[in-house]
């Protein structure tokens, strides 16, 4: 198995556009820059996509895992506040169960 060629494209997404502006194929870009046809395509679908997305008003999407909600301290108190009173409900319909109070 061959090992995995990664080149930073983002340094290079000028150039590429410059190219495909001028006419070039997706071989003919690769080939200009010494990569694969497939890292130009793939970066091409990604461009256009981002375009769309720009286009079309949307905010473009945010890299990595999206942050956990985080609450203030009132709606943490709440939180808690709600989370006993289910444990007390629920101790007290057990107890009230097996006969005991």
């Amino acid at each position: 198995m061959g090992k995995r060629k990664w080149t930073d494209i983002k340094a290079l997404e000028s150039v590429i556009s410059e190219l495909r502006e001028a006419g070039k194929t997706r071989q003919e870009i690769a080939e200009a820059l010494g990569l694969e046809k497939v890292q130009i395509k793939n970066w091409i679908n990604r461009h256009n996509r981002r375009q769309s997305r720009i286009a079309s008003g949307l905010p473009p999407k945010h890299r990595g895992r999206p942050r956990k909600n985080e609450m203030t301290k009132k709606e943490e108190y709440e939180y808690e506040i709600q989370r006993l009173k289910m444990e007390n409900k629920l101790l007290r319909d057990f107890l009230q169960s097996t006969e005991r109070r």
